[in-house]
C-alpha cells in the first residue's frame, strides 16, 4: 500500500473492502441455504445484503430467490413485492414468471391481476400438467373473486397473545361447553426444545387452556405422558373431554393416529388406534361422533381419488375400529381432502384444495341425506376462507362459534388460532348460490374479459310485523317475471327476521313476503345486463290481515292503457291463492295515478285498470261480490309529482280489505 495515501482514505478504503467481503460471505451463505431449500434461512440473509447494498449487482436474482422463498414458505403474500420487483426489470427473467406472479396476487387477493398473469403463462405453457395447473388457479380466482362480491355476515376474531405466540398455532379443538382449548404449538419451550432440521421451526407440541370467567388462561404444555421430543399434534377431541386423538410418528414413519384417555385428572400414554385406521401412509387428521363409535379421517392410502381422502371408520362390538370405508367422489376430489369434524352425526366439516377452493385449502361443510348420501359440499365463504390454507376447523356444541387455525395478516405468527361468529347452513347455503351463478356464466367466459362484478346483484333485508315491529319468519319466493318461473323459495330466519339472495342482470324479477295472517308484499325488480354489482336492501314490514290493511299490487300495464301484461299474472294468482284461503276476505282494487293529464284523463284509466284486475280476478273463480273496483285517479298521492320518482310512486295499483 503506498505511503501517499492519506490515513482516513486508508481507513475508507478497509472498510469498503470488509463490507464488500461481509456482503459476499452473506450472499455465499444464503445461497447455500436456498439451495437445500432451508428457506427459511435464506430470506432474512438475503434480504440484510438488500439492506447494505441495495444496488447490489444481483438484485435482480436476489429478489427473485426472497420472492420465490416466501412463496414456498408459510408466509406466502409476502413474495409479491419482490416478484414485482423482478417483472419490472426482467418480466422474462424465469419462465415461470407470469404464473409465480399470479400466484402472489391471488394470495393477496387480487384475482384480477392474478388472472392477467396466469392467462399470459397459459399462453407460454405447452405440457398437460403445466396446462392443468394453470387451469385449477384460474378456476380458483374465478371463485375467489365471486366469493369476494358478497362477503359472508360473519366476525372472525384473533384469540389474542394470551393463546395466540409469534409462533405457529393451530388445530385447536375445543370441549362441549367450550371452557377447554387443546391446540398444537411450535413455539418456543416446546419438550426438549429443539428444532426440526427440515423447517428450522420448534418440534410439536400439544397444549391445553381454561376458560375462567369469560377470559382463556395461559396455555400449558399438557405434559411429557403425550409430548414428546419429537412432532406431537393433537387432531381431535371427544364431546365428552375424554378422549384425545393425537397425531404422532408411528412405526411406518409417516405419521399416525394415537389415543389418550383422561383418567383421574391426567392423560394416559397415547396408543396407536391399530393397522385398520393407521397405515405405512399418512393418517393426519380425525375427527370422532358424540357418542364415539364412528371416527372420520384422511389417509393417502392407495385406492382414494387423489391426495388425502376421507374415510370412515364404526367401532366394533369388540371395541377395535372396522375396516375403513371411502367417503366417494361426492367429497374426495384428485387434490388433498383433509381436517374431518364431525359436528351434529349428519352434519360434516371438512377442508379441501378442490371443489370450489378460492386456494388452498379451503373450508366446506356437507350433510347428510335421508338416503345415506352426502351434500355437494358448501365452501363457508370469505373472509372465513382466503386464498391460502384454511383448515383445522371445529364447531361449538351450540352452532355459534367456529374455531380454526389461519395465516391472517395481522396475527402474533406464522398462523395463529381464531373463533367464528358462525353463519347458519342456511346462510351458507345461500352463498353459494353466488358460486352456481359463476359456474352458469362458464369459468372459460373469464378469458373472453367477462367481468363477474357486471353480473349479481344481492338481495337482503329484514322481515317484521307493521304494527309491532315483531321480526318475522315468512316464506320468500324469487320468480323470474319473464317465464313466470319460481327460481327460489326460502324463509326469512327465526327469530331475527333475516332473509338473503342473489339475482343475476338481464332479467325482471318479483320477489314476494308471505306469512299466514298477513297481506302478501311483492316488489320488482328490473336489473338491466349492464347493471354492476350492488346490494339492496329491501326490509318488509308486513299489514296484519284486519280491515282498512292495504297493500301495492304488482301488476303491468302499457302505456295509457289498462290491459293487463302477461307478467301480471304472478301477482293475480298469489291473490287469488289469498282469496281462497280466506273465504270472507272482500276486497276493493283501486287505481292510482300521477297527476300528468287532466282529472278525468286520469280517474277514468285508473278505474279501467282496476276493472281489468277484477275482472281477471272473477274470470279465475273469486266472486263478483267480493271484489270493488274504484278508480281514485291523482286524488290520493302517496309522493310528490314533482319528480320521477314521485310520480312513479302515484302510479299504481292497490289492494284494501273492505270486510274480513
Amino acid at each position: 500500500m503506498s505511503k501517499n495515501i492519506p490515513l482516513f482514505i486508508l481507513f475508507i478504503l478497509l472498510y469498503l473492502s470488509a463490507g464488500a467481503q461481509s456482503v459476499k460471505k452473506l450472499l455465499k451463505e444464503a445461497d447455500g441455504h436456498y439451495q437445500y431449500k432451508d428457506y427459511t434461512l435464506a430470506i432474512p440473509i438475503y434480504e440484510s445484503v438488500l439492506q447494505k447494498e441495495p444496488n447490489h449487482p444481483d438484485k435482480i436474482d436476489i429478489n427473485y430467490k426472497i420472492g420465490y422463498a416466501y412463496l414456498q414458505s408459510t408466509y406466502r403474500s409476502r413474495s409479491l413485492s419482490y416478484f414485482k420487483k423482478v417483472y419490472e426489470v426482467a418480466p422474462q427473467y424465469n419462465n415461470l414468471m407470469d404464473y409465480y406472479l399470479g400466484q402472489a396476487y391471488q394470495l393477496n387477493h387480487n384475482f384480477d391481476k392474478a388472472l392477467l398473469y396466469y392467462g399470459k403463462y397459459k399462453e407460454r405453457a405447452d405440457k398437460k400438467k403445466e396446462l392443468a395447473e394453470v387451469d385449477k388457479k384460474i378456476r380458483e380466482c374465478t371463485y375467489g373473486k365471486s366469493y369476494k362480491l358478497a362477503p359472508v355476515d360473519t366476525k372472525i376474531n384473533n384469540l389474542g397473545e394470551v393463546i395466540n405466540s409469534q409462533y405457529p398455532d393451530y388445530v385447536p379443538v375445543i370441549s362441549a361447553d367450550e371452557k377447554v382449548l387443546i391446540f398444537t404449538s411450535r413455539r418456543e419451550g416446546t419438550t426438549g426444545n429443539e428444532r426440526d432440521t427440515y423447517d428450522h421451526l420448534y418440534y410439536e407440541d400439544v397444549y391445553i387452556a381454561e376458560k375462567k370467567e369469560g377470559q382463556w388462561q395461559a396455555p400449558q404444555n399438557i405434559g411429557a405422558g403425550i409430548n414428546s421430543r419429537e412432532h406431537d399434534a393433537c387432531i381431535a377431541l371427544s364431546a365428552d373431554g375424554k378422549l384425545l386423538f393425537v397425531y404422532k410418528q408411528g412405526k411406518g414413519g409417516m405419521g399416525d393416529i394415537f389415543l389418550s384417555e383422561r383418567k383421574d385428572g391426567n392423560w394416559t400414554t397415547p396408543t396407536s388406534l391399530g393397522n385398520q385406521i393407521n397405515t405405512k401412509h399418512r393418517e393426519p387428521s380425525a375427527s370422532i361422533s358424540i357418542d364415539s363409535n364412528t371416527l372420520y379421517f384422511s389417509s393417502d392410502r392407495p385406492g382414494g381419488y387423489g391426495g388425502l381422502d376421507l374415510y370412515v371408520s364404526t367401532k366394533q362390538a369388540d371395541g377395535s375400529w372396522g375396516a375403513p370405508v371411502n367417503l366417494g367422489p361426492t367429497i374426495n376430489t384428485p387434490y388433498d381432502d383433509d381436517g374431518p369434524f364431525v359436528h351434529d352425526e349428519k352434519t360434516l366439516y371438512f377442508s379441501s384444495q378442490g371443489h370450489t377452493s378460492m386456494g388452498g385449502f379451503d373450508i366446506f361443510v356437507i350433510q347428510k341425506q335421508a338416503d345415506g348420501s352426502w351434500s355437494t359440499p358448501l365452501n363457508l365463504g370469505y373472509p372465513i376462507n382466503t386464498a391460502d390454507d384454511d383448515i383445522y376447523f371445529v364447531l361449538s356444541a351450540d352452532n355459534k362459534t367456529g374455531y380454526y387455525a389461519s395465516s391472517k395478516e395481522g396475527g402474533y405468527g406464522e398462523k395463529d388460532i381464531y373463533s367464528i361468529d358462525m353463519p347458519t347452513y342456511k346462510e351458507i347455503e345461500l352463498y353459494n348460490t353466488i358460486e352456481l351463478v359463476t359456474q352458469e356464466m362458464n369459468i372459460e367466459k373469464l378469458e373472453e374479459k367477462v367481468d363477474l362484478n357486471e353480473t349479481i346483484t344481492i338481495l337482503k333485508g329484514t322481515i317484521t310485523d307493521k304494527k309491532t315491529g315483531k321480526k318475522l319468519t315468512a316464506n320468500i319466493t324469487l320468480v323470474d317475471l319473464a317465464r313466470d318461473e319460481v327460481l327460489e323459495e326460502m324463509v326469512s330466519e327465526a327469530p331475527i327476521g333475516k332473509y338473503k339472495t342473489v339475482m343475476k342482470s338481464g332479467k325482471n324479477y318479483l320477489i314476494t313476503v308471505a306469512k299466514e295472517g298477513y297481506l302478501f308484499h311483492s316488489e320488482n325488480f328490473d336489473i338491466p345486463t349492464a347493471t354492476g354489482y350492488q346490494e339492496i336492501i329491501l326490509d318488509v314490514a308486513l299489514e296484519p290481515l284486519e280491515v282498512g290493511a292495504k297493500m301495492n299490487l304488482k301488476v303491468f300495464f302499457d302505456f295509457d292503457k289498462a290491459f293487463l301484461r302477461a307478467e301480471s299474472k304472478t301477482e293475480l294468482n298469489r291473490l287469488i291463492d289469498l282469496m281462497e284461503t280466506y273465504p270472507t276476505l272482500q276486497l276493493e282494487i283501486s287505481g292510482h295515478t300521477d297527476a300528468i293529464g287532466t282529472n278525468e284523463k286520469n280517474e277514468a284509466l285508473s278505474a279501467r285498470r282496476a276493472q281489468s284486475v277484477v275482472d281477471y280476478l272473477v274470470k279465475n273463480g273469486i266472486k263478483a261480490e267480493r271484489l270493488l273496483a274504484k278508480g281514485y285517479g291523482e286524488a290520493a298521492p302517496v309522493a310528490t309529482n314533482d319528480t320521477p320518482e314521485g310520480r312513479q310512486m302515484n302510479r299504481r295499483t292497490e289492494c284494501k280489505i273492505i270486510t274480513k
